[in-house]
């Protein structure tokens, strides 16, 4: 078991605390000392050049899938030289009428080195176990889909 805090501070920048007008901008500080500006996104009267809630549940995801696929990547003694993806989550009204990021895509491509190569197939088993293992993917409601990208 661990915990993982994340100080939260805002204040009001407006005359007025009108839902029009009052500031979404506000401070995460991780729990290192990293201080990151985060907001409502832009369509919600938010800051276009901070992070918002969404862009970091897709964030954390997208992050968690690929450190869970590394690991069991090297304990098969694949060399991953390479890795990125393009993660894109959808927000929209779910199935209740309420407002959720109501799936991700990830798009992992992962480059391998050396003479051990594994194949398509091994490489889908492989997300979909990270999909299982990984600490986030298990923690939230979102439809999760994994499309590899073979290079």
């Amino acid at each position: 078991m661990s915990e993982h805090q994340v100080a939260l501070k805002w204040e009001l920048a407006t005359e007025g605390f009108e839902y029009e007008e009052f500031n979404r901008s506000h401070t995460l500080t991780f729990q290192n000392g990293l201080t990151v500006k985060n907001s409502a996104a832009a369509g919600f009267s938010g800051d276009s050049d901070a992070l918002d809630p969404e862009q970091l549940l897709v964030a954390a995801l997208v992050s968690c899938h690929m450190l869970t696929f590394l690991a069991y990547m090297s304990k098969k003694r694949y060399h991953v030289q390479h890795y990125e993806d393009h993660a894109v989550g959808v927000l929209e009204k779910n199935q209740e009428g309420k407002m959720a990021v109501t799936r991700i895509t990830l798009h992992p491509k992962a480059i391998f080195a050396g003479e051990r190569q594994p194949d398509a197939e091994e490489i889908a088993r492989i997300h979909e176990r990270s999909h299982g293992a990984c600490f986030i993917a298990q923690s939230i409601k979102s439809e999760v889909i994994i499309e590899p990208v073979i290079a």
